[in-house]
């Protein structure tokens, strides 16, 4: 009976909703010239001033999913009924309510990301056999923390099989297009959040990252992507890549909605030890304090150097073989030359940028490449199925046991083609170990103690380098590398800093080209500052074109 009424209420919630945006319909021309490209301060302020409900902002997103999204396959699953539902609750909050950071801000969340009641299939098939889905008991921390900050939960973003690729095809989903040319590759593995924020479908969205995939896919997607110091946001109910690496932020059009996004994310969570004491560790908040981080003038006076082994590669690190990069992982001409226009807007903005062979050499990438992680990655799978698992299965083996398949080999042990060497490793627990100094914490300390020299020996602020090693490309292209673009970024992981990706214009063939900061333990605030600076002074981004089809 209790939920019949509770049916009964949240349906007469949606139908004055809906009343009343009939009576009340904004023009739709109108709309699209406030909606597109808003960001969170902007809504908000129309919020203030009654111009639209969150019904009909939400329902402007939802049409714009429909009318576009057959294209681009950039969202798994879109809940409709539960937004509209969310937003007519927030519409018939009373008037003196006070709004929090986030309230009527529609967003996406990705597919590896639990949310109570959705499938949480990290893009594999194997999480969705009928009756045997991987459904969500109850929300992540960071999905906790954005839906009590009021955001509005349109749907879940396509991503790759676990997270494990540089490209965004998924046994899930498919294949997710970019904003900007549907068949050039967004990158991954939160090319499905990039597309779909990138196309105005969301106001921003949530991505995770174990190397490269919040940044990578935002620079191709004209983004800002926030990875934060590792412990700054949880990671637990979130399917884990590789949990000693893996991280989760925002992205967002602008600097701003990424700050917000990030400020409402942070929280201590005892199902994830890095976040123990974050609250202590990290700068005083919140980061949206304008006057305080986000200025106009960050950049001015400070000093960055640029990673030599991005610029110039790691031959000797990669060898010759089949599987080492074009020219030793050095960036591509292209890039380079993008890379250089940016660095002269780093400078006219007031920075200092510094290139030099001594700034992280090749041997720096070398040290961060004796960090082995692989003997625990069954660890995270496995902590994660037992807290955020469905009532069939708590584990990897009872995954196998409930449904008669087999888990995939390079999540727990086995080797990842293309990415992995040697052979399978037997799986251990990190802190049980006797080899975890040898396999993580040494190297880890060893890679961040040169990190922390080179910028205390050069006097910087943090480093600058493009966030891919090449442009994006066609990967609908008959012999087109499945692969998807790369980048040399994934060291940024294995050490913890936070690093941001912001939009650094655009090569002669209309593609984006993303410009990637990294900066101090703890000081994210600091490091968002540079990223508006450089955003306010060079405007770089500008909406995609997109080609209709509905899903």
């Amino acid at each position: 009976m209790r939920r019949c009424r509770t049916m009964w209420i949240a349906g007469l919630l949606i139908a004055i909703a809906a009343s009343i945006q009939a009576q009340q319909a904004p023009d739709k021309a109108a709309m699209d010239r406030d909606l597109m490209e808003i960001s969170v301060p902007q809504l908000e302020q129309l919020y203030a001033k009654h111009r639209y409900t969150v019904t009909q902002v939400t329902q402007w997103y939802l049409d714009r999913i429909a009318r576009y999204d057959g294209t681009y396959r950039a969202l798994l699953k879109v809940d409709a009924e539960a937004a509209l539902r969310r937003a007519a609750e927030e519409d018939a909050e009373p008037k003196t309510t006070p709004h929090s950071a986030l309230w009527g801000v529609p967003i996406v969340v990705k597919a590896n990301t639990s949310v109570n009641g959705w499938i949480t299939s990290a893009g594999w098939k194997g999480y969705l056999i009928p009756g045997k889905e991987l459904v969500a008991p109850r929300d992540a921390m960071v999905v906790a923390r954005l839906r009590a900050a009021g955001a509005i939960l349109l749907g879940q973003t396509n991503m790759p099989d676990f997270a494990a690729s540089d490209t965004n095809v998924s046994t899930a989903g498919g294949r997710t297009g970019d904003a900007y040319d549907v068949r050039f590759s967004p990158g991954g593995s939160s090319g499905g959040t990039a597309t779909a924020v990138a196309a105005n479908f969301a106001v921003f969205g949530t991505g995770t990252d174990t190397a490269n995939s919040i940044r990578q896919p935002a620079a191709n997607n004209s983004l800002v992507g926030v990875l934060p110091t590792r412990g700054l946001t949880s990671i637990a109910g979130i399917h884990p890549l590789d949990w000693l690496r893996d991280n989760t932020g925002p992205l967002a059009r602008d600097v701003t909605s990424a700050a917000i996004a990030l400020d409402v994310m942070q929280a201590e969570d005892p199902l994830d030890a890095w976040t123990r004491d974050n609250t202590h560790k990290t700068q005083s908040g919140p980061y949206t304090k304008y006057l305080k981080y986000l200025k106009k003038d960050a950049l001015k006076g400070k000093r960055f150097g640029v990673p030599w082994f991005i610029l110039e590669g790691s031959p000797s690190v990669y060898g010759t073989g089949p599987d080492a990069p074009p020219r030793g992982g050095a960036v591509a001409p292209e890039t380079r030359a993008a890379f250089m226009k940016a660095v002269d807007q780093l400078r006219a903005a007031g920075a200092t940028v510094i290139i030099d062979k001594e700034i992280l050499p090749e041997s720096f990438f070398a040290v961060v490449r004796k960090m082995n992680t692989r003997p625990y990655r069954r660890e995270g799978v496995d902590g994660f199925l037992r807290d955020f698992g469905p009532s069939q299965y708590h584990s990897v083996a009872e995954y196998e046991t409930a449904t008669g398949e087999t888990f995939p080999a390079f999540m727990v042990g086995g080797v990842r083609p293309g990415k992995d060497t040697g052979g399978a490793l037997e799986q251990r627990s990190i802190e049980t170990d006797p080899g975890r100094e040898t396999n993580f914490y040494g190297p880890q300390r060893e890679a961040l103690d040169i990190y922390e020299a080179t910028r205390k020996r050069w006097r910087l602020d943090g480093f600058v380098y493009p966030a891919l090693q090449i442009p994006t490309y066609d990967e609908t292209l008959p012999g087109a590398s499945t692969a998807g673009p790369y980048s040399e970024t994934g060291w940024v992981n294995r050490i913890g800093v936070p690093a941001v990706s912001v939009p650094g214009g655009f090569y002669e063939n209309g593609l984006p080209f993303g410009l990637e900061i990294s900066g101090v333990r703890w000081k994210d605030g600091d490091l968002l500052g540079y990223a508006y600076a450089y955003e306010q002074s060079t405007h770089n981004r500008r909406d995609p074109k997109l080609e209709e089809g509905a899903r």
